[in-house]
């Protein structure tokens, strides 16, 4: 009898629906949207067919967006169970691209397979799956991340395994992303950091030198530096960019007025996209797109941090994993258009034209929506619960009820009553 209404009040916590965050889902839609308008403008002159990039970014962003549906359906304990079977398809995905037949080349890289209908750029996929398992395991081990060598080395250790293999096809520029996610992920996970930096002290100089040890690499570097100097030769790509980015001035020539994508700069539509917008929207349009970038990258980490508040550690992770992924790709994708960083093939989030990587950052989105949900969904439940706590249900006494307390009896002599001064009381009568 007394266990029913506790029984009703389970059952309405379970019925409390989440929300999506809608800061985070109209930022996402407006990249989206932007990238399909950019991808249009920027292909228009690159194929026989000038719809054909179009056509395809299209047609990967429903597919994209499809799978972020099911992301966002997917409850995130049932994602945390078979995180050890993630980590494994992240090895598994990598070594893919080796196999003969299997395996697809292009401009001596191996960094696909072939699918058939298309090509899929599987270090894409293993990002995603990466931050899941790693934030799995900053769960399991996160007393033991803080206190101990072995329990920080592990992830820095799977981390060098899957750069091994990157390094393999090769793909320099992946590699450094998913270490610096790693890194990040582990200061965000409250790692000692005098502890941390002994490792990053040994890194950096060894990938310092894997960087310039092959010469395309170095060429890369010093041409960065000094583009116009070999403005035919390795500073083509990057002088180019610059150039477009110089015509848009404050509010551009136009959208689809480029003169810089008519096979002047090359791969306009992919790694070159961000200096095609500027050139068309101008200032205005780069501050636009830096401004939803800092608007989905800085919602991320507030969900992550009130996650990590309410002890919801596997969705607060996720969260600044994605965040952090987001971050430093759009980061590096805009510096090397503006001739900040050297050049990496590392496309820009949602807006590049690229079947993998929008399939891939659709999923992350949808994955930090669902995220965003839970933490509503649990907000919400904490909210009712509270509610009930202050206002128990008709009918029943809270076990925490307690009678009234009385007040003592008076034992003393009753205070005598102080009457105002006649005069005073008499002038406060007159002056009301």
């Amino acid at each position: 009898m007394h266990d029913a209404p506790y029984v009703r009040q389970a059952t309405r916590l379970d019925a409390i629906p989440g929300r999506f965050d809608p800061w985070l889902l109209g930022a996402s839609v407006a990249l989206a949207a932007l990238g399909v308008v950019m991808v249009a403008s920027s292909s228009i002159a690159m194929n026989s067919d000038p719809f054909y990039y179009l056509t395809r970014h299209v047609v990967f962003l429903v597919g994209g967006i499809a799978l972020a549906g099911w992301a966002m359906r997917t409850e995130l304990k049932t994602v945390e169970k078979h995180n050890q079977w993630l980590l494994l398809a992240c090895f598994v995905l990598l070594a893919l691209v080796f196999v003969p037949v299997l395996g697809s080349s292009v401009n001596g890289a191996r960094r696909w397979i072939n699918l058939g209908v298309a090509r899929f750029q599987t270090v894409e996929a293993v990002k995603v799956l990466y931050i899941v398992w790693l934030s799995s395991y900053l769960v399991r081990f996160r007393d033991e991340v803080n206190a101990t060598w072995p329990a920080m080395l592990k992830p820095l250790g799977v981390a060098g395994g899957l750069v091994l293999l990157l390094l393999l096809q090769p793909d320099f520029g992946s590699s450094t992303l998913l270490l610096a996610i790693t890194a990040g992920m582990l200061v965000l996970g409250g790692v000692n950091l005098p502890r941390m930096s002994a490792p990053v002290v040994v890194g950096l100089p060894l990938f310092a030198f894997i960087a310039i040890l092959e010469p395309y690499r170095l060429r890369r570097i010093t041409s960065f530096m000094d583009p116009w100097k070999d403005q035919l030769g390795s500073g083509y790509q990057l002088s180019n960019a610059l150039m477009a980015v110089g015509r848009g001035e404050w509010f551009g020539v136009g959208l689809g007025a480029s003169v810089q994508k008519l096979n002047y700069l090359p791969e306009a539509h992919t790694d070159f996209i961000f200096s095609v917008i500027a050139e068309e929207l101008g200032f205005v349009g780069v501050c636009l797109v830096i401004g939803l970038y800092a608007l989905l990258v800085g919602r991320a980490f507030w969900l992550g941090y009130r996650c990590v508040e309410m002890r919801r550690y596997f969705a607060g992770y996720c969260a600044f994993g994605i965040a952090l992924s987001v971050a430093l790709q759009s980061f590096v994708s805009i510096g090397v258009n503006l001739g900040l960083l050297p050049t990496k093939g590392l496309t820009l989030p949602l807006i590049s034209s690229g079947g993998s990587s929008v399939l891939m950052t659709c999923v992350a989105l949808g994955l930090l929506l669902r995220v965003s949900y839970e933490l509503d969904r649990a907000e919400r439940q904490v909210a009712k619960l509270r509610g009930d706590a202050v206002q128990p249900t008709r009918g029943t006494v809270p076990s925490t009820t307690q009678p009234p307390v009385q007040a003592p009896a008076r034992t003393g002599p009753r205070p005598r009553r102080v009457e105002p001064v006649p005069g005073i009381a008499a002038a406060l009568r007159k002056g009301a």
